[in-house]
């Protein structure tokens, strides 16, 4: 343990940063497959392919909402459970596993019976049409009996990072993602059950990594164990998971009011092929931003043990090192869009309308994709030095403030392609703010760190004092 924080306090930050982002960066990307591959396989169902990727996207609020439950719990574990190790307790660590499995059961299961029996009273209020309508119920109705295995295997792989196994947490989701890709073309084409069929996949892929990670905390493998008599719920710990995963949760449902706003803008000036497309643009945004997720991953670790640390220097270095390759590589997106977006979309459909418009679309939409990646660094940097309020705020003020009152007034001025200039435009004041607020923190840092520095000379030469 000693070794590994003296790493983390004296390794050069290029090397350091390298080490931490490249497992992270593999796994988001796996994650995005995940997450995507249904949509490439619905989208190329013949004949109703278009139709069917529409009915996927209506109901992408309900599967963001499912995400922030397991933000909510899976994050508020795995803190808890790091802190726990931290001060050297591990039974406590134990108690919180437990207390995280079981809370994750229980929202699970609560979250799968309101999707399914409430969802005739507003699938059409999240957009749906006549036409996709049936896809939607189709995909939804059996992706939501997968919630509880979604919610304890997200849990459970927090855990496993927790517990100092980075690599055995992508591998859970590399293993996902495989039985994912596997599943999917079997049951959509092979068996001819369509949408049914890409959720069904969806599902069994959940399962199998619920129970890798949960086979995992009962072998050898792991530090900490999952005990049946930990699975009792304990007050004091279940607010500690709930307080410390309320951030998260808040931002990611802030995340799904967002979509679906954006999602009834599009149904009424666009209708169902409108709703495709952004759909469609929504999965390649989320692909080509999961490796800057994955150098947030690796830099959040950095950020925080050395600002603990007092080491602001290297605070300072390695938060300005993390925006220049997160900028490199939305900078390289930003380009790969603009100059081959057809490309992107023809993975997800041939229809020729709908390639069309997403290919039109989804250029608008990452305008300013160049400056996400100082954006999401500086996000990550607030959160990782102790001001989660800060991330909050930045966050929330894109997707509430700026982003919904620019999609409901820029779709009255200009139909469709309001909704997506709405999004750059909301992305160039949110930057702003976001670098105002940035200066002044690297301004302070710069003063916390001559102040450090002025104490180790007074310690140093004491004469002076």
């Amino acid at each position: 343990m000693s070794e590994k924080y003296n790493e983390m306090g004296e390794e050069a930050i290029g090397k350091l940063l390298l080490k931490f982002s490249l497992p992270a960066m593999v796994g988001m990307l796996v994650n995005a497959l995940y997450n995507i591959v249904d949509r490439i396989y619905i989208g190329n169902i013949p004949e109703i392919g278009s139709l069917a990727i529409a009915g996927v996207g209506i109901v992408f609020p309900i599967m963001i909402i499912s995400i922030a439950f397991c933000l909510l719990i899976g994050m508020g574990t795995a803190t808890n459970i790091s802190i726990s190790l931290g001060k050297k307790n591990k039974i406590l660590a134990e108690k919180y596993l437990g207390n995280g499995v079981s809370l994750s059961i229980i929202f699970g299961l609560i979250l799968s019976i309101i999707v399914i029996f409430t969802m005739d009273l507003y699938i059409h209020k999240l957009g749906a049409s006549i036409h996709t309508e049936p896809y939607a119920k189709s995909y939804l109705s059996i992706v939501a009996l997968g919630f509880p295995f979604l919610t304890v295997g997200y849990t459970t792989n927090a855990a496993v990072r927790s517990d100092g196994n980075p690599k055995i947490s992508m591998m859970t989701l590399l293993l996902g993602a495989i039985t994912n890709i596997i599943l999917d073309p079997i049951f959509i084409f092979g068996l001819n059950m369509g949408v049914k069929g890409a959720a069904i996949a969806t599902v069994i892929s959940q399962i199998v990594s619920m129970l890798w990670t949960v086979g995992y905390f009962k072998s050898k493998w792991s530090g900490i164990k999952l005990f049946t008599s930990n699975l009792k719920l304990n007050l004091n710990n279940i607010k500690n998971i709930l307080m410390i995963g309320a951030g998260p949760f808040i931002l990611q449902m802030g995340s799904s009011v967002v979509t679906l706003v954006v999602n009834s803008s599009l149904m009424k000036y666009g209708g169902d092929v409108a709703v495709g497309a952004m759909t469609i643009a929504n999965a390649v945004n989320t692909f080509i931003l999961m490796p800057i997720f994955g150098i947030n991953q690796g830099v959040q670790p950095i950020l925080g043990f050395n600002y603990g640390a007092k080491l602001y220097h290297r605070v300072s270095q390695a938060f300005k090192l993390a925006v220049k390759g997160a900028t490199v590589i939305s900078t390289l997106g930003f380009f790969a869009i603009q100059f081959l977006s057809p490309y992107f979309i023809v993975i997800f459909t041939k229809d020729p309308q709908l390639l069309k418009v997403a290919s039109s679309g989804l250029k608008i939409f990452t305008m300013m994709f160049p400056f996400l990646g100082f954006q999401i660094i500086a996000a990550i940097y607030f959160q990782a030095t102790g001001k989660p309020k800060t991330t909050m705020f930045l966050s929330l003020s894109r997707q509430v403030l700026f982003l919904i009152p620019l999609v409901l007034v820029l779709s009255k001025l200009f139909g469709v392609k309001g909704v997506w200039l709405a999004v750059p435009c909301a992305d160039i004041l949110s930057v702003t703010v976001t670098f105002i607020m940035t200066k002044r923190e690297m301004k302070a840092l710069e003063r916390l760190e001559k102040e450090e520095d002025f104490k180790k000379n007074v310690n140093k030469y004491p004469e002076f004092n």
